[in-house]
């Protein structure tokens, strides 16, 4: 848990310090365009933008019975945030599993990626998707035609 929150605590923690160092130069102005920079990067990379993620067992046995993907992704992975952000609100119909947070899911992605702990990796009727393309991610919720 602690481990998903330590970039986004970082960014925020060295926005302050830089904000704070500004500040006292008298660019107030400058500083407080920093902190909202800092403080928009912390919230891009913390846990809060993704849906809320489930075990890979319990994602695996509702996929079997939904039909939709699976996402193992974990905090801080720039190719996870961009499928996320791509996918849009399309993204709450995905089961999805943080990796750091469930040593299932951990051991999924390995046996999917030849020992690699590779994301977002994407399964999709049992079969693994290494980053894959998010319009095809969201083509994978439509029903067929």
């Amino acid at each position: 848990m602690m481990r998903a929150w330590i970039l986004p605590m970082l960014l925020v923690l060295s926005g302050s310090v830089v904000a704070a160092g500004l500040t006292l130069r008298g660019s107030t102005g400058a500083a407080v365009a920093l902190l909202l920079v800092f403080l928009l990067l912390a919230g891009v990379n913390s846990p809060l933008i993704f849906p809320r993620s489930i075990g890979a067992l319990e994602a695996q046995r509702r996929s079997a019975v939904d039909g939709r993907p699976v996402v193992f992704w974990r905090p801080g992975c720039v190719y996870c945030q961009r499928l996320r952000m791509r996918l849009g609100r399309s993204a709450r119909r995905l089961h999805w599993v943080d990796i750091w947070r469930d040593a299932d899911g951990a051991a999924v992605v390995r046996a999917a990626n030849d020992g690699n702990e590779t994301v977002p990796t994407v399964f999709v009727a049992g079969r693994p998707h290494v980053n894959p393309d998010p319009a095809w991610v969201r083509e994978q919720l439509s029903p067929p035609a």
